[in-house]
């Protein structure tokens, strides 16, 4: 056996999908980075800093997943990955330190360890696939794209202000294009899906440990901002509550049926690359996003839980379930053909519930958003009767 292969996911074997030790050791530097994004929002409810925060979670979420897909192909308890994702974690800790300042005096760093973790994780890739044609080529053409965004990245890091945030958006829109265009360069061709050779239950897996971070960090800052309340009032506990259930009814409607179908249909399916490519790189993202907005959620409720609704707590508050859940119907419609009825429902509930936050405090805002994702969790519970196995219709 030639090195190469060792460092390749053996896929016929019957523990190919088992996420490494490593792998979560590696997820700890996303833990730091969702928690800094979270209290930077939290901190500053403007619409400025609201733009801001949307691209730095798209950033985030971007550099985690196209790791999820190279792990997905290595073997992560040789030294040499082992190795490649340790020097991954340090430039990710980087860029988390400097997510606060991002937009401020810390820019270049961001962007620096930006472009070092994309860059250099794929120059691994292009080194540890080099026994593989088909997988080298579809991993230059990955560069090629990078490569066209890293000085977009790096100038926006030089960048002051507007010029930031526009050279930034630019950069990672050429990045998130990217797979949708299959990758596809002028000289090497673009990718198929077939490349795109995938083990289901790992992306599944990976995926969903990414939404258990960012649900960890809601119920962290949930019992960090309440026990920072020197004498909490019934409201104060109320909002505590709230958090609570808002978090257990989002870990239902994500893992009781979601994550399991994934896996089914990515090893049934004809074309699991490219079902994968949607569901896992593309809708996990607003899933994951609704999540950390619900958490900044529950700190501005506990922050003033009786207080004025205004525009900022009304976005986050009813903000965080609409985006959960449209990712979530999203990403259940992918073998179903539809979005779940008890999805549209929960979302056509949110969208009235908009008109109505003018006249409530956020503690009862927040009871309404969390009724809504309760309804919801339940509504699909009981439409799948005991069967587990079965697509939900509901």
């Amino acid at each position: 056996m030639s090195r190469t292969d060792t460092l390749l996911r053996d896929h016929d074997a019957d523990d190919s999908g088992r996420v490494g030790m490593v792998e979560l050791f590696f997820d700890l530097v996303f833990v730091f980075a969702v928690t800094q994004i979270s209290h930077s929002l939290a901190a500053n409810l403007t619409p400025i800093v609201a733009l801001q925060v949307a691209l730095l979670i798209c950033a985030v979420w971007w550099v985690w997943v196209f790791t999820a897909w190279a792990t997905n192909w290595l073997q992560c308890e040789t030294g040499p990955v082992r190795a490649m994702l340790f020097g991954l974690m340090f430039a990710g800790l980087l860029l988390s330190a400097a997510i606060p300042t991002a937009f401020a005096g810390n820019g270049l760093v961001f962007a620096g360890a930006y472009v070092a973790m994309q860059l250099g994780r794929t120059l691994f890739m292009i080194w540890a696939v080099r026994g593989d044609d088909r997988l080298r080529r579809n991993f230059l053409r990955i560069l090629v794209w990078l490569a066209a965004a890293a000085p977009f990245w790096i100038a926006g890091g030089m960048a002051e202000g507007w010029w930031r945030f526009a050279l930034w958006v630019l950069a990672l829109g050429i990045e998130m294009a990217s797979p949708a265009l299959y990758f596809a360069v002028p000289g090497l061709g673009r990718s198929r899906s077939s490349d795109w050779t995938v083990e289901g239950s790992h992306m599944a897996e990976r995926c969903g440990l990414f939404v258990i971070i960012a649900l960890g960090e809601s119920l962290l800052m949930t019992g960090a901002t309440y026990s920072a309340i020197a004498q909490p009032q019934w409201a104060h506990t109320a909002a505590f509550g709230l958090g609570f259930v808002a978090s257990v009814a989002m870990w239902w409607i994500y893992f009781d049926i979601g994550a399991q179908q994934g896996v089914r249909h990515i090893q049934e399916s004809h074309e699991p690359g490219e079902m994968a490519r949607a569901g896992y790189t593309y809708l996990h993202l607003p899933i994951v996003a609704g999540i950390i907005v619900s958490a900044v959620a529950d700190e501005v409720v506990l922050g003033q839980p009786d207080g004025v609704t205004g525009v900022g707590e009304m976005l986050v508050i009813l903000g965080g379930p609409l985006l959960f859940l449209a990712g979530n119907a999203a990403f259940k419609a992918i073998p179903l053909g539809w979005w779940p009825l008890s999805h549209r429902v929960g979302l056509g509930v949110l969208g009235v519930l908009v008109v109505v936050s003018v006249w409530v405090s956020p503690v009862v805002l927040a009871a309404l958003s969390t009724a809504v994702l309760v309804l919801v969790a339940v509504w699909e519970n009981r439409s799948l009767g005991g069967n587990r196995t079965e697509a939900v219709n509901g």
